[in-house]
């Protein structure tokens, strides 16, 4: 059986000394001092790195708090604006969800972020990790914030056998346990950091770890093979075809479809994505107009729940799209950026 009062005591002195400094967090010696944390900021860094790693989130981040300072800054953007500032972080029915709760915030709650777990979780788009992160770290109430970091340390410290994802229930009851009113916000975001850089997915430095001695899958002598896990089904893979169409130095795009994948982003025309490659005439009666396309690359991309193969063809043409500069398109979802690129260096 593992103490909790030593172990917390472990864990936040080891905070206080190499607590990570990043742009959206208030550090211990500052919250001791009494500063707090802006909830805006802790949410949009919270929002922005599920599914995301911190180096990849932090310029969005500094990006957007530099654009949108407040909630209610961020609840004024047009949708469009929103999406093309989001584009490289993946995931864009984030991006969606961030919207509707600013606004939310923005209309129905003054600009001021609610301060309880459940009232967190009542705005739209915002999940039970989301509402559990903010109300510990920006407002210092006792709840348990459990991501993919955490139930890692739980799944070492507690050794763990039943593999994930069947013992996510388990991890985040025992990381419930250690929870308590004293600092709640450094807690969370001290296991987090202790998952992040001590008790890493492989190689973990269990030399530097400061709850080592509490930690039963050390004691196994393989702490590395915590927490279990089931073999994954294999990702199935999609086919469809992308058309870079292009006039004057510009390329036309379009906006999908506001639900779905990458939905209400500018993207390149595609044909559907189906099991199965096209043939060259289908590739042909999927295309947005008539033009002479040609064959000029293939792209591949990996989704969450899928791979995709992207045909890619070229044309000029013309015809009822958005049409950009060439060189203006950074701001496209990555897997039509790559069809962009092969057209271009084809082309070129």
């Amino acid at each position: 059986m593992i103490l909790v009062a030593p172990l917390r005591a472990a864990l936040l002195d080891w905070y206080d000394a190499h607590a990570r400094d990043l742009p959206w967090r208030t550090g211990p010696a500052a919250g001791m001092a009494g500063v707090r944390s802006d909830p805006y900021r802790v949410w949009l860094s919270e929002v922005m790195l599920q599914q995301t790693t911190v180096p990849h989130a932090t310029p969005y981040f500094l990006s957007f708090t530099q654009r949108w300072p407040t909630v209610s800054d961020l609840a004024a953007v047009e949708d469009g604006d929103l999406m093309a500032a989001w584009a490289g972080l993946g995931y864009y029915a984030r991006a969606r969800n961030l919207l509707a709760c600013a606004r939310a915030v923005a209309g129905e709650h003054g600009g001021v972020f609610p301060d309880t777990e459940a009232a967190l979780l009542a705005l739209p788009g915002v999940g039970a990790y989301t509402a559990a992160a903010v109300a510990a770290i920006a407002f210092d109430r006792p709840s348990n914030v459990v991501d993919g970091n955490v139930e890692r340390v739980m799944a070492r410290l507690f050794a763990v056998e039943e593999p994930v994802p069947a013992s996510k229930p388990e991890l985040k009851r025992l990381a419930g346990e250690l929870v308590t009113d004293d600092r709640p916000g450094d807690w969370a975001q001290a296991l987090m950091d202790l998952g992040a850089t001590i008790c890493r997915p492989k190689g973990p430095l269990c030399d530097r770890c400061p709850v080592s001695r509490f930690c039963q899958a050390l004691k196994t002598g393989a702490p590395e093979t915590y927490p279990r896990k089931t073999k994954k089904a294999d990702r199935p893979r999609r086919h469809g075809v992308a058309y870079v169409l292009t006039r004057n130095g510009q390329t036309g795009l379009v906006r999908r479809e506001p639900k779905g994948l990458l939905g209400g982003m500018l993207a390149l025309p595609t044909s559907e994505w189906r099991a199965t490659p096209l043939s060259a005439s289908e590739a042909l009666e999927a295309a947005p107009v008539a033009a002479a396309w040609r064959t000029v690359g293939e792209v591949e991309h990996v989704f969450t729940h899928f791979s995709l193969t992207l045909t890619v063809l070229a044309a000029e043409g013309d015809g009822e799209f958005i049409w950009t500069p060439t060189e203006g398109l950074q701001g496209l979802p990555s897997v039509f950026l790559k069809a962009a690129r092969a057209a271009e260096a084809r082309l070129c």
